[in-house]
């Protein structure tokens, strides 16, 4: 009798997401570690010289959500009602959430401000709000979540799924709300762009078992 289908290949889970403070490229990504989850050698990974650093942004709502929209260019001819091919012309990539923990510093990330603008005293937390000048360059940033992989619901050999995206952008609207029955979050849409270094790449999605000391992220 035929196999209907592998039930563990059915992924269910929230990922957590980190924040990089620069763009990534493949070796600004912290290696694996046998046995060890991913977030856990992100949150304890140590930056030296020029390395990215990474921040767990905490906890979000409605979940990741991943967007591929491929642009494709028509070719009619006379004999066919219909298109008699199609070309690829374009692509964009997005990638949204929401953040839960509405911290200045999540704030930041999600306006896509420069570091500059959050100061730290005692006691004291301020975010400048800068419209910014003409002709700034718009501050990009690596993400990098990891949330369960197709296969995790074996508890001898979980796997989880990494996604890593080189450059990101916030680029839509962001609303700051203090609402007596709701909470206050922000939600983002980040523009993936394709790397300079691993051309017309966005990232990659690796689906990894925790039990494979492999140091490739």
């Amino acid at each position: 009798m035929a196999t209907r289908g592998t039930s563990t290949n059915i992924i269910v889970g929230a990922a957590q997401l980190f924040t990089a403070s620069k763009i990534l490229t493949d070796d600004q990504v912290p290696a694996f570690s046998g046995g060890d989850y991913y977030a856990d050698t992100l949150e304890a990974y140590t930056p030296t010289g020029t390395d990215a650093s990474f921040r767990n942004v905490g906890y979000t709502m409605n979940g990741l959500e991943l967007v591929f929209q491929p642009d494709f260019g028509e070719v009619q001819v006379d004999q066919v009602l219909d298109v008699a091919k199609l070309y690829k012309q374009g692509m964009q990539v997005n990638l949204n959430t929401a953040f839960a923990e509405a911290t200045l510093e999540n704030l930041l990330f999600s306006l896509a401000g420069q570091s500059e603008d959050l100061t730290t005293a005692t006691g004291i937390t301020t975010l400048s709000l800068s419209a910014g000048d003409i002709g700034e360059c718009p501050v990009e940033r690596g993400l990098v979540a990891v949330g369960p992989g197709t296969g995790d619901c074996d508890p001898d050999d979980p796997i989880e799924r990494v996604y890593v995206a080189y450059r990101a952008l916030s680029i839509e609207n962001v609303t700051v709300s203090a609402k007596r029955d709701e909470p206050t979050m922000f939600e983002v849409s980040f523009r993936l762009l394709p790397s300079d270094t691993q051309v017309g790449s966005y990232g990659k999605i690796v689906d990894r078992a925790l039990s494979y000391d492999n140091t490739t992220p």
